[in-house]
């Protein structure tokens, strides 16, 4: 795989630093490193597995251990998504994105979505763990989304008739990332990764997700957008033909009359 050099040679140098490290047991990279998508703006995500005698001293010293990796310009802890066990990095000569990943053992065997590629580690004891316990990208909840979708169409009307045009804009893009490009994806074969990608991936709805994007920052426009937004998100939904799926058809009736009236009124 051809790695751009500025991601190659950091990735050398800090694989050299931490074998090094004798609190650490190796290191290993996801991402799209593992699935072969690296160009000149991708990120590194790596992982470093920690001896269990060493961890809480190393998460305590995070900010040292990564500036010693790098010219670090700034870092911070990754609670925002959930993660507080990532550190997020930004390093310059080169400018890179790095997110450093601190694991025990025991949780890089069960705690993972992927299978990463080790860049170093000590006895094979990492190799051991993804052949022991492999991870797939987890499945989409169908019946989460569909529980959750006509909840979210109403409360995106209620901002747009009250007049909180952003935060029905805001509300869009997520039922974007988080609903319509998963469900395309997953239709088309591949992995539901929100909206990376898409228009590479699927070049030909892109027609189709434009109309999801309010063209302007009025009623009508944010209207349109969440009424196609119904609209492909029925047709994913129904394509995919989920036996199992209950599909709740009296809040899809009410929260559609809901957004009509809504419309009536500002017209």
């Amino acid at each position: 795989m051809a790695v751009p050099e500025a991601q190659r040679e950091f990735l050398e140098h800090i694989t050299s630093q931490l074998k090094k490290d004798d609190r650490l047991l190796g290191l290993a990279i996801g991402g799209s490193y593992l699935r072969g998508e690296m160009d000149e703006y991708s990120d590194l995500d790596l992982i470093i597995v920690v001896k269990d005698v060493y961890y809480q001293q190393i998460l305590n010293e995070r900010q040292l251990f990564a500036s010693q990796l790098g010219s670090l310009l700034v870092a911070f802890t990754g609670e925002h998504v959930g993660e507080p066990r990532l550190f997020i990095c930004l390093y310059e000569n080169p400018l890179l994105h790095v997110d450093l990943k601190f694991l025990l053992l025991q949780d890089f065997t069960i705690d993972r979505i992927e299978n990463p590629i080790v860049l170093w580690e000590q006895k094979d004891l990492l190799t051991l763990a993804i052949k022991e316990n492999p991870r797939n990208y987890p499945p989409l909840d169908l019946q989460w989304i569909e529980d959750r979708f006509w909840v979210w169409v109403h409360y995106i009307t209620t901002k747009l008739g009250r007049g909180e045009l952003f935060e029905a804009i805001d509300a869009l893009s997520f039922i974007r990332g988080q609903v319509l490009a998963p469900l395309a994806k997953i239709q088309a074969g591949k992995l539901p990764r929100g909206v990376r990608n898409l228009e590479t991936e699927l070049p030909h709805l892109l027609p189709d997700f434009r109309q999801t994007i309010p063209i302007q920052h009025n009623h009508y426009e944010i209207a349109k957008a969440l009424q196609h937004s119904i609209y492909l998100y029925r047709q994913f939904r129904d394509a995919l033909k989920t036996p199992a799926l209950v599909v709740h058809f009296s809040a899809e009736t009410a929260s559609t009359q809901y957004l009509q009236a809504v419309v009536d009124g500002i017209k």
